[in-house]
C-alpha cells in the first residue's frame, strides 16, 4: 500500500495522478498532499518526453474536499509569511502541470469544492460523472477566497463580472451538469465506470494538438472575456462593483468578498504569475484574521456536526414519517404543510372550516406556480405535489396520521383543547409536535396522555425560505421523541436545533432582548435612522425598528404581559425595559407595524415607505449622539449575554446549537460566527481578542447603559480562567 497522497500510475503511456490520501477519508490540501504532488509532478515533468498526457483523479468517494480548515484555523498573523510560502508552492505545482506543453484532465468523480475544484481548474479539461454532488468555490461563505487560483483563473475563463456574479462573491455550488451549463466542466458522463475511459479517451484524441494542451491565457494575443480595467467598455461600469458589493452587504464588513473582488480586480491588470501572488496575499490577509475562523467554526464546524446527528439520542432507531396532521392552516401552518409535501408525505390540513383550510392549501399552490412559471418544475410534478396536501375540518381525518404539528393561535387553553380532540384519532404512537413560539411545552404537554410522546418543533417564517427548526424538549418529553423529531427535520432538509423548555426556549427569548434593546434606544433619543444603520452595519440581516413592525408590536406586548404574569407567579419581580413605554406609546397611536400597515415605519399597499415621520415628535432625537460603535455592540451583546444565560441554564444544551441557532433563526451577524463564538472570538477596538476582551467590554457596557449587560456568571468563571465556552 503508497504512503503518498498522490499516486503516479502509467497506462498506454497517460499518467494518472490518483489523489489518495492514505491517513483520511477525503482528500484535502494539507502537508502529505502537498508533499505527494510536489514529487509526482516533478516526476510528470522528467518523464514528459515519453507521455501522451496526465489524467488528475481521486481514489476517494469525493474528489478533494478543499483546505485543511482544522489546520488553517489555528493560523495567528505571525504565521503570515509561512502561509504564504506554503500557498504559493501549492501554486507553483498545479500551475508546472498546467504549462507541462502535454494534455491534462481531471477526472471528477464527486464533490470538487474550493482547492478540490482549483486543482481540476489547473486541468485543461473537466470531466465529471453525473449525481447528486456539488461542484464550486464557497469559500467565501467561510469567509476565505479561494486562494489555490480559483480567483485568477475564473476570471482569464469568464471574465470580472462572471467571475465575480455567478463564481466567486456567493459561492455558489452546482450539480455537475448546472456547472457544465456554466463552463466549469466540459464534460459529464453518466457512470463511474465511464470516467476513466472518457479521460484516456480525450488524451489520446488530442494527440499533436498544441492548443489542447495549452490554456487559453497562456495562448499568444490571449485577452481576458469582457476586458480589463482599462478597457473602456468595463471602466464605464467597473466603480460600481464595489458599491453594490456594499449594498449587498449592508454596509456590514465582511472580508472575503471584499478581498475576493480586489484580487480579481487587481490580478486582471497583470500577468497570470503576478495574479496569483496577490491572490495568495489577499488569502493570507483572511487566514489570520478573525472572521474567518468565527465563519469557519459556525458554517463547517458547528453545521458539520448539527448535520451529523450530534444531537440526536444514540441508541434509538430512525423514523420515517408518511402522513402528517398540521393543525392551523395559517401563514406558519400553510408554510408546515407545504415543507412536508414536498418531502414526500401525505398532509392533512385542518382548520375550524373547510375554507380556511383550502386558503391554506392556496399558500402551496402559490409557490408552485411560480416555480412552474420559472420551468423550476412541470405540471405533473405540480399536481402530485398538490394532491398530497387534503385541507379539512374534521377530526376524522386525522386518522393514520404518525406525526401532528400543531399551528393554532397562541393560547395554552386552545392548545390543550386541540390535542385532546385529535390524540385518540391518529395512530396511538404519533409524534405530538406543537409549533408555538413561547408557550412552555412542559405545560402544554399537560393536556395529552402521553406528554413522553409531546415535544415543541418551533418552525420560523417564512416556513419555505427559514432553514432552522428549533426542537424543544419538555420535562417529560423521551429520548425517543426527541430523536424522531429530529428525523422529521432531517426529512424535510431543515436544520435542527434541540433545546430544553423555559419560556420563550432559546430563539424567542434572544431575539426579545435584541429587539427591546433597539426599541429602547428611541426612548434616549438616539436617531431611528442611526439605530436602522448600526444594526446592518453589524451584520444584521434587517434593521431592527423594521423587524419589530414585522414581528408586530401588539404581539410584543401580549408576549411581556405573559412573561410578566409568569414572573410574578414563581415570586419574582419584573424588571421593566426602557422598550416597553415605546411599544405602548406605538400601540396607543394604532401604530403596531406592518400587519397595521402602521409601525415605526409608513406603509403604501403593503410595502414600507421610510419610517414614519412622527417618531421624531413622539420620542424626540437627542442633541448628543451615541458613538455608532456603541450602537451596534448594544445589539451584539445584549443577545450573546442572554445566550450565556441559556446555556448557564440548562436551556441550550450545546454551543454548536446556540451558534447555529442564533445565525439561522434570528439573525446573528454570521461574520460573527454566532452568540457563543462572538464571545470566544471577539475583537476589541485595542486589538485584544477572546473572552477577556469580551467580558471586559460588556462590563463597560454595563457601566454606561444598565445592568443587563452584567457579565453572567459563567462568562466571568470562563474569563478568569481564560477559557472558551465550549
Amino acid at each position: 500500500m503508497s504512503t503518498e497522497a498522490v499516486r503516479y500510475e502509467v497506462e498506454d503511456g497517460i499518467v494518472n495522478l490518483v489523489i489518495d490520501d492514505p491517513s483520511q477519508n477525503a482528500n484535502t490540501m494539507n502537508q502529505a498532499y502537498t508533499d505527494s504532488m510536489v514529487k509526482a509532478v516533478d516526476r510528470v515533468v522528467a518523464e514528459a518526453d515519453s507521455i501522451k498526457g496526465v489524467i488528475i483523479s481521486s481514489a476517494k468517494k469525493t474528489f478533494f474536499a478543499g483546505g485543511d480548515l482544522k489546520l488553517m484555523t489555528q493560523a495567528k498573523p505571525e504565521d503570515a509569511q509561512q502561509l504564504f510560502d506554503n500557498v504559493e508552492l501549492i501554486k507553483a505545482t498545479l500551475r508546472r502541470l498546467e504549462t507541462l506543453d502535454k494534455p491534462v484532465v481531471a477526472a471528477i468523480n464527486g464533490a470538487a469544492l474550493g482547492g478540490g475544484l482549483e486543482i481540476a481548474l489547473a486541468a485543461n479539461r473537466r470531466i465529471a460523472v453525473e449525481g447528486g454532488y456539488k461542484v464550486g468555490l464557497p469559500e467565501v461563505t467561510l469567509g476565505l477566497l479561494p486562494g489555490g487560483g480559483g480567483v485568477t483563473r475564473l476570471v482569464r475563463m469568464f471574465g470580472l463580472e462572471t467571475a465575480l456574479m455567478e463564481h466567486l462573491l456567493q459561492g455558489q455550488q452546482r450539480r455537475p451538469a448546472q456547472a457544465a451549463e456554466k463552463g466549469l466542466v466540459d464534460e459529464v458522463v453518466a457512470t463511474q465506470e465511464e470516467l476513466l475511459p472518457a479521460a484516456k479517451a480525450w488524451v489520446e484524441s488530442v494527440q499533436g494538438d498544441e492548443e489542447a494542451a495549452t490554456q487559453p491565457w497562456d495562448r499568444k494575443g490571449y485577452k481576458i472575456p469582457g476586458g480589463t480595467p482599462s478597457s473602456p467598455k468595463l471602466a464605464q461600469f467597473l466603480p460600481a462593483f464595489p458599491s453594490n458589493l456594499r449594498k449587498q452587504t449592508k454596509g456590514a464588513p465582511y472580508k472575503a468578498p471584499r478581498n475576493i473582488m480586489s484580487a480579481a480586480v487587481e490580478g486582471s491588470q497583470v500577468d497570470f504569475e503576478t495574479a496569483s501572488r496577490i491572490e495568495s496575499r489577499y488569502l493570507v490577509e483572511l487566514l489570520v484574521g478573525q472572521q474567518f475562523k468565527n465563519m469557519t467554526q459556525a458554517f463547517f464546524f458547528d453545521l458539520t456536526s448539527i448535520n451529523g446527528g450530534g444531537s440526536r439520542p444514540a441508541g434509538v432507531e430512525p423514523r420515517k414519517f408518511t402522513k402528517v396532521a398540521v393543525l392551523g392552516a395559517g401563514m406558519m401552518g400553510a408554510g408546515i404543510a407545504y415543507v412536508s409535501a414536498k418531502a414526500g408525505m401525505e398532509v392533512v390540513l385542518k382548520d375550524v372550516s373547510l375554507e380556511a383550510a383550502e386558503k391554506g392549501k392556496s399558500y402551496s399552490e402559490g409557490l408552485l406556480a411560480k416555480q412552474l412559471e420559472k420551468g423550476r418544475t412541470t405540471q405533473e410534478s405540480v399536481d402530485e405535489f398538490l394532491a398530497r396536501i387534503k385541507p379539512s375540518d374534521d377530526y376524522a381525518d386525522l386518522e393514520g396520521c404518525d406525526l401532528v404539528v400543531e399551528a393554532v393561535f397562541e393560547s395554552v387553553e386552545l392548545k390543550h383543547t386541540v390535542f385532546g380532540d385529535l390524540q385518540d384519532v391518529v395512530k396511538p404512537d404519533a409524534l405530538l409536535g406543537s409549533n408555538t413560539s413561547t408557550l412552555p411545552i412542559t405545560e402544554l404537554a399537560e393536556g395529552v396522555k402521553r406528554p413522553e410522546d409531546f415535544i415543541g418543533i418551533h418552525f420560523f417564517s417564512p416556513v419555505d425560505k427559514m432553514p432552522l427548526v428549533e426542537i424543544i424538549a419538555g420535562e417529560k418529553t423521551s429520548d425517543e421523541a426527541i430523536a424522531h423529531a429530529l428525523d422529521y427535520v432531517q426529512q424535510i432538509k431543515k436544520t435542527p436545533i434541540v433545546v430544553n423548555d423555559s419560556r420563550g426556549f432559546f430563539t424567542s427569548r434572544v431575539i426579545g432582548t435584541f429587539v427591546n434593546e433597539g426599541v429602547g434606544m428611541l426612548a434616549e433619543g438616539v436617531s431611528p435612522v442611526s439605530i436602522e444603520r448600526a444594526t446592518t452595519q453589524a451584520g444584521f440581516p434587517a434593521p431592527v425598528l423594521q423587524l419589530s413592525d414585522e414581528l408586530n408590536l401588539e404581539l410584543m406586548a401580549k408576549i411581556r404581559g405573559e412573561s410578566k404574569a409568569a414572573v410574578e407567579r414563581e415570586g419574582g419581580t419584573w424588571e421593566p425595559h426602557p422598550a416597553e413605554a415605546v411599544l405602548d406609546r406605538m400601540i396607543e397611536q394604532g401604530r403596531s407595524g406592518k400587519l397595521k400597515g402602521a409601525g415605526f415605519y409608513d406603509y403604501a399597499d403593503g410595502k414600507r415607505d421610510g419610517l414614519w415621520s412622527g417618531l421624531a415628535e413622539e420620542f424626540p432625537v437627542a442633541e448628543e449622539q451615541p458613538d455608532l460603535e456603541d450602537l451596534k455592540e448594544r445589539l451584539t451583546f445584549i443577545m450573546s449575554l442572554e445566550t450565556i444565560k441559556c446555556l448557564e441554564e440548562g436551556v441550550l444544551r450545546t454551543v454548536a446549537d446556540a451558534n447555529i441557532g442564533s445565525i439561522f433563526g434570528i439573525g446573528f451577524p454570521a461574520l460573527q460566527g454566532g452568540a457563543i463564538q462572538y464571545v470566544n472570538g471577539y475583537e476589541a477596538a485595542d486589538g485584544s481578542i477572546g473572552i477577556e476582551a469580551f467580558t471586559r467590554r460588556a462590563q463597560e457596557l454595563a457601566q454606561t447603559y444598565g445592568e443587563r449587560f452584567d457579565p453572567p456568571t459563567l462568562l466571568l468563571e470562563k474569563a478568569k480562567n481564560g477559557e472558551k465556552i465550549s
